[in-house]
């Protein structure tokens, strides 16, 4: 597939074995600490996978993330979020879906350009292919709770996922954060600088997260269940990200 725009950061989909290879390096990378393992599932082989490249720099790869679609809620239990998070409430929802998984950005770089090149690629398939919710885990670096303090506050304070869509705890260890902090009042910049770029993102955008954190030792993460429903995301927001 061609790229999904013309700037210095062009998004495309894998389309070798040595693409996904690639990509399974970055994460193993990003979320691992080595970029020598390979950061490969079960899922990998059901998805379609992402690549962001720098044209400036021999395309190298800088970010990567892989989708995930359903036709409708009855069989998101099958996805890789529900081995977290218990869905049903989401099997409801009738229209179509998308997980974005394994989201992330080479370390070393800070440009929010890679971000918005990721969007763009993102926005383009939902339009194509009438996707109305994404879904998936945004992680933070870490499994200290006393890390993210503020950040889970914020979220606590006004981005829980609609009652009728809210995932309920399957993981054997979470920090129920939406009950631990209710009453605690966040310092919302550093909230924000601790938040994943992918989060705060999805936050801009009217997104919405789970009541809980899972803690994941295996990735050294703690993430929360993150949903957008397309059809609620302001046409102003969408003009942050230059679509």
């Amino acid at each position: 597939m061609a790229a999904f725009f013309r700037q210095r950061y062009q998004a495309r989909f894998a389309s070798t074995e040595e693409d996904v290879v690639a990509a399974q390096r970055l994460r193993a990378l990003c979320f691992r600490g080595d970029a020598g393992l390979s950061d490969g599932d079960r899922f990998d082989d059901i998805c379609a996978h992402v690549l962001v490249e720098d044209s400036r720099v021999n395309n190298s790869l800088v970010c990567t993330f892989r989708i995930l679609p359903f036709q409708n809620g009855a069989d998101v239990v099958s996805s890789y979020a529900a081995q977290y998070y218990e869905l049903s409430a989401l099997q409801a929802y009738p229209g179509k879906l998308v997980e974005m998984g394994r989201f992330c950005v080479a370390p070393d770089l800070r440009d929010p350009d890679i971000i918005r090149a990721a969007w763009r690629a993102m926005t383009d398939y939902v339009q194509q292919n009438g996707v109305e919710m994404l879904f998936g885990c945004s992680s933070f670096k870490g499994v200290e709770t006393a890390d993210h303090l503020d950040a889970f506050a914020l979220l606590a304070a006004g981005h829980l996922a609609p009652r009728r869509w809210l995932p309920r705890v399957k993981a054997p260890s979470v920090f129920r954060f939406a009950r631990r902090l209710r009453l605690i009042k966040p310092d919302r910049r550093s909230a924000l600088l601790a938040m994943p770029p992918l989060l705060r993102t999805y936050l801009v955008m009217g997104g919405w997260v789970s009541d809980h954190a899972v803690v994941d030792r295996d990735l050294n993460t703690m993430h929360v269940f993150t949903g957008l429903e397309i059809g609620q995301i302001p046409a102003a927001r969408l003009r942050v990200l230059g679509v």
